[in-house]
């Protein structure tokens, strides 16, 4: 049949995690609870970072933006999920769903520019201290976080030009969970192949630009931890740059395993698993990791639970 007799598709269907009725309500419940606890944690440490004066510094101005990106990307999937648990309608008009992976899109790329921004702050911290408050200065620290989402909003963007360009005429179902671009490339009825291209080498781009800038910083931080000579210090500097090292761990993998190459994942429940872990599970434990071990944030919040 000739595209131009097809009917166009006006909406998609997300198939969701299962489709399994019984577990419907029971991962809903799940999802809830991570949603709220994600929300919170990150929300609460933003508040958190904005009311106490002893962190109003560079390196937690960008873990309040990391916060924020982690929030933003979490809300741009999960509370569609939580209601496709509980309605059997899962349709998706195409503008929401365009909208949906353009937030989530943007919001997972500054995460990868603020974690490099991260790294450089940590490097110039503990390589060169003494020239720490010029280099990270409130202007400098404000055009690295307003450059990260900025470029990452303008990165998502040429996705979506190029996407809108797509026909859907076949078949509107989406085998996943929330709207994601290479599962929109598989239902297309117009040849994709351009955008497949760019995807892969934007992702590969990005990631691996951002990838090795944070492991040069990370090296250059290791060596200069390991000269000084007072164990506390050491210490100190090893428990900050831990909880980022893990961070970045976690979140790298699953893209890389995703988007750098999206063909090398075996089954499409593998595919779900990587893109469930960075959607919602990175998010909830971003703040966590970033918290729990570092005594600035401890002390800051046991001064506002007194107050």
């Amino acid at each position: 049949m000739a595209e131009e007799n097809q009917t166009l598709v006006t909406e998609f269907v997300l198939t969701g995690l299962t489709d399994r009725p019984e577990l419907q309500l029971s991962l809903f419940l799940v999802f809830l609870a991570i949603y709220l606890t994600t929300m919170v944690g990150n929300l609460g440490l933003i508040a958190l970072i904005c009311k106490d004066p002893h962190l109003h510094t560079p390196m937690y101005s960008f873990l309040g933006s990391l916060a924020f990106a982690d929030a933003s990307t979490s809300s741009s999937v999960t509370p569609k999920m939580l209601i496709n648990f509980l309605s059997k309608n899962h349709a998706i008009s195409f503008f929401d769903c365009i909208a949906q992976f353009y937030f989530f899109g943007s919001f997972a790329t500054t995460e990868c520019f603020l974690l490099v921004v991260m790294a450089y702050d940590r490097y110039v911290a503990i390589c060169n201290p003494l020239l720490y408050a010029v280099v990270m200065s409130n202007r400098v620290c404000a055009w690295l976080i307003s450059g990260s989402f900025i470029i990452s909003f303008l990165h998502t963007a040429i996705h979506v030009a190029l996407l809108v360009r797509l026909s859907f005429c076949r078949y509107n179902v989406i085998q996943y969970f929330y709207c994601e671009i290479l599962q929109l490339f598989n239902i297309s009825c117009s040849d994709p192949t351009v955008n497949i291209l760019l995807v892969v080498i934007f992702s590969a781009i990005i990631q691996v630009f951002t990838f090795m800038t944070i492991l040069i910083s990370y090296s250059y931080v290791v060596f200069s931890i390991l000269k000084k000579k007072s164990e506390k210090g050491k210490s100190k500097a090893f428990s900050t740059c831990s909880a980022h090292l893990l961070s970045v761990s976690l979140f790298y993998g699953t893209l890389f395993l995703m988007y750098v190459h999206p063909g090398s994942a075996p089954t499409e429940e593998q595919n779900k698993l990587y893109s469930l872990f960075y959607t919602i599970i990175i998010p909830l434990l971003n703040p966590f990791i970033y918290s729990l071990r570092n005594k600035e944030v401890k002390g800051a919040l046991k001064r506002i639970m007194k107050k």
